[in-house]
């Protein structure tokens, strides 16, 4: 599907019309020591596997990003991909279930599709849209997460 990116709905019936589709792929984000020791800090999860080089290149070849940090990518790339703009708001409700089925190593270049799965009417004028972010690192077939998000949006 050739797709002007980002989606732009503006009503729930547009987002039902999406169900099924896949949107994307999101622009690459490389994921560099710099910024993975950053996000080390920021949770205060510095296991060596993430911030010790020496030690990780022995055991693994690189260091390898934390599965937050991937996942912690999804609003921004959810954003690049649709536009929430057109609802008087919208906000990150959670994820139902999140895997992560390969590594990323450090220096890897990230990029993933979404999947709108169902869009579930929780009140007038309210409904969650449950998608599939499916990530993946340049050059491999295998995912390195996917992950159920829901968005609230609300008329």
């Amino acid at each position: 599907m050739n797709q002007q990116l980002p989606l732009r709905p503006a009503t729930v019936a547009e987002l039902r019309s999406l169900i099924g589709d896949e949107i994307g792929p999101s622009a690459c984000r490389e994921f560099t020591q710099e910024r993975i020791t950053r996000f080390a800090d920021a949770t205060e999860d510095r296991q060596w596997i993430h911030v010790d080089p020496e030690r990780a290149t022995a055991a693994f070849g690189s260091t390898i990003a934390h599965g937050l940090y991937t996942l912690s990518a999804g609003p921004a790339i959810m954003g690049e991909l649709i536009d929430f703009g057109g609802f008087s708001h919208s906000l990150n409700y959670g994820y139902n279930k999140v895997r992560y089925p390969a590594p990323v190593p450090v220096n890897s270049r990230v990029r993933a599709v979404v999947t709108l799965e169902a869009v579930e009417d929780i009140a007038a004028g309210i409904a969650n849209v449950i998608s599939v972010m499916t990530y993946f690192r340049a050059g491999q077939d295998k995912p390195v997460c996917v992950a159920e998000a829901v968005v609230r949006v609300a008329t």
